[in-house]
């Protein structure tokens, strides 16, 4: 392999917190080995048009602070066919860049492994994502400003629940995952979570609604994850009105709020040193892997193994919010 001399950056997919401070990381890792780095403007549809900026120790100044990123984000349905791959392919090979960096989710590290199977181009994935559904990484950038940000959203919220005496559904992100849902429902004291992983049993919530009321509890949080195969939190009321009982139900979508807002101190900190790991391994020879941290130890998991394979809901914390609410 080729010495490397030059490296480009880039951000795809949703944004999350974090992401900054493992841009930041990342370029002056680079410039501490003496490498030159670039940053691509809005993931792969800009190295398809070959936007790129030369990054210093300046340019990444004061943003480790910041949510978003500031390299900009936006999906690629071009760079999801092979002529745009090749276009892509043409702009790092015209800008004499050696190797790429890629900070995302999923479907940024599937965009990856198919550009390295037909161009032999080295590239490192960084996991940023809120969802925290990569396999081969206890947490991924954004995960913990997510949880931070639902906790203290669904303790606002129960202040209104308990003076009005209410029910509230409360959605949260997570599409094909219910880790946001999960972790922060028993971080919120949440009475129930629904999680895309389980199927939820309609009369069986609403019987819980009835027990809680016969236990003169007078407001609950039921936590939805927003692929919860009942539909999301508005169907879930509907349902529960429908089997009827004397409750006073809201529903509250918390959204994109989710994504932004100042970066945790655990994200930031992931974010350094994941950022700073992926310089690394490239400078090893890697390709064709992300950059994770298990049991506080930097690790190397090949791009089809973290793409291929699933995390898993853990049963346990299932458990620990039924005892919870026991």
């Amino acid at each position: 392999m080729a010495k490397i001399k030059k490296i480009a950056l880039l951000t795809s997919g949703g944004d999350s917190p974090g992401m900054n401070a493992a841009v930041r990381a990342v370029v002056r890792k680079a410039i501490h080995m003496d490498l030159k780095v670039v940053g691509v403007l809005r993931g792969y549809e800009g190295l398809i048009k070959g936007d790129f900026i030369p990054m210093n120790s300046k340019s990444v100044g004061n943003i480790i602070q910041l949510g978003g990123t500031i390299l900009r984000t936006a999906r690629s349905e071009k760079f999801r066919t092979v002529e745009g791959r090749q276009e892509a392919y043409e702009k790092l090979i015209e800008n004499e860049i050696d190797a790429l960096i890629v900070i995302g989710g999923d479907g940024t590290f599937k965009g990856a492994r198919i550009f390295i199977e037909e161009h032999n181009f080295p590239i490192v994935g960084v996991p940023g994502t809120i969802d925290n559904d990569l396999y081969g990484t206890d947490m991924t950038i954004g995960y913990d400003t997510a949880l931070n940000t639902v906790v203290e959203a669904v303790d606002k919220i129960r202040d209104t629940a308990a003076s009005h005496e209410r029910i509230f559904f409360i959605e949260v992100m997570g599409r094909d995952a219910g880790f946001i849902a999960l972790r922060a429902g028993i971080a919120s004291g949440a009475e129930a979570v629904l999680v895309p992983e389980i199927p939820t049993d309609l009369k069986a919530l609403h019987q819980q609604l009835v027990n809680y009321m016969s236990k003169k509890k007078t407001s609950s949080i039921i936590l939805v994850a927003e692929g919860d195969d009942a539909g999301g939190a508005f169907q879930i009321k509907e349902a529960m009105e429908k089997f009827g009982g004397e409750f006073d139900m809201k529903v509250t979508v918390l959204g994109h709020i989710q994504r932004g807002g100042t970066p945790s101190a655990y994200d930031r900190y992931l974010a350094s040193r994941l950022g700073i790991a992926s310089v690394e391994a490239l400078l090893d020879d890697q390709r064709s892997i992300m950059v994770g941290m298990i049991n506080r130890e930097i690790v190397h998991i090949p791009f089809n193994q973290t793409i291929k394979h699933h995390k898993t809901i853990d049963q346990t914390m299932l458990d620990i919010v039924d005892v919870l609410n026991s």
